[in-house]
């Protein structure tokens, strides 16, 4: 069944102990309603079993997929679904490869597809290591040298285009200036790395679009960029943190703060939109 306002607080009750592996659900749903307008607003096919909510698949106005589905009915799900237009699915890589099953989508074509570990941290364990620089809102830094770090990290990370990832990136970085989500770590004029939250909910932050340029990288700048942001959301009530992390290199670099292993998560976006079969 697609949830209605009454099913939001079984909503919001059921996902909210799955947080860490929910943030995008959850802030999709704060900041955007149930079944708005905006891109990212939700809407929840639900399953039951004997009263209670059992899964809780979120689909996007913009048909991103984003399961949380322990106990999902994934035949009633297939069949609620026919019909929409898919862009991809972003979740826990046991349900989401099981999705993309059961929809027939594995062997469609992708930009992107890939399986990440995903780690977490109580803020009570974060390490700040020393280093160069300070961390400033993203408006600090210079504006065109901000955007192109941008596109090239939609290239670098997205597997994104050129001519996509330069359209993208100027409104990308206005989005994050508005919402005052990242910060540049800044060691006088120079920007050494930018990071920011791409998920946020009153006690957990998720990180994402931590990035910095190949000629400043293996210096322990998105070390102590990611640290600091932390210790200032930890100021501000925040208690836990997750991310995923793109390589091995990087895992150690997180590890190195205080994240944790918790399980691994799958990113698949399609090359073009793909309509769940009729």
């Amino acid at each position: 069944m697609w949830a209605t306002e009454a099913d939001l607080d079984d909503v919001v009750n059921f996902l909210s102990p799955l947080a860490v592996q929910s943030m995008f659900p959850l802030a999709n749903l704060q900041n955007h309603g149930l079944d708005g307008n905006h891109p990212r607003s939700p809407r929840f096919w639900l399953t039951r079993k004997n009263g209670k909510l059992a899964g809780a698949l979120s689909v996007t106005k913009e048909g991103m997929l984003m399961p949380q589905s322990p106990d999902m009915d994934w035949a009633g799900m297939s069949e609620a679904l026919r019909g929409l237009d898919l862009i991809g699915i972003i979740g826990p890589s046991d349900q989401s490869r099981s999705l993309l099953d059961s929809l027939d989508l594995n062997n469609v074509k992708t930009t992107l597809d890939h399986d990440e570990p995903q780690y977490s941290l109580d803020l009570s364990d974060l390490i700040i290591p020393k280093g160069r620089g300070d961390i400033f809102q993203l408006a600090s830094a210079n504006k065109e040298e901000m955007i192109r770090w941008r596109r090239d990290y939609d290239i670098e990370t997205l597997n994104s285009d050129f001519e996509e990832a330069s359209v993208r990136a100027p409104n990308e970085y206005e989005s994050y200036c508005a919402e005052n989500s990242h910060v540049t770590l800044m060691d006088g004029d120079t920007a050494l790395c930018t990071t920011g939250f791409n998920a946020r909910l009153p006690e957990i932050v998720q990180i994402g679009g931590v990035y910095t340029p190949p000629k400043l990288r293996n210096r322990a700048h998105a070390k102590r960029a990611v640290a600091l942001h932390l210790q200032q959301a930890k100021s501000e009530g925040v208690k836990r943190a997750t991310l995923f992390s793109a390589n091995e290199f990087a895992s150690r670099a997180y590890q190195a703060i205080g994240f944790t292993y918790i399980g691994q998560w799958t990113l698949c976006l399609f090359d073009g939109k793909q309509r769940v079969n009729e």
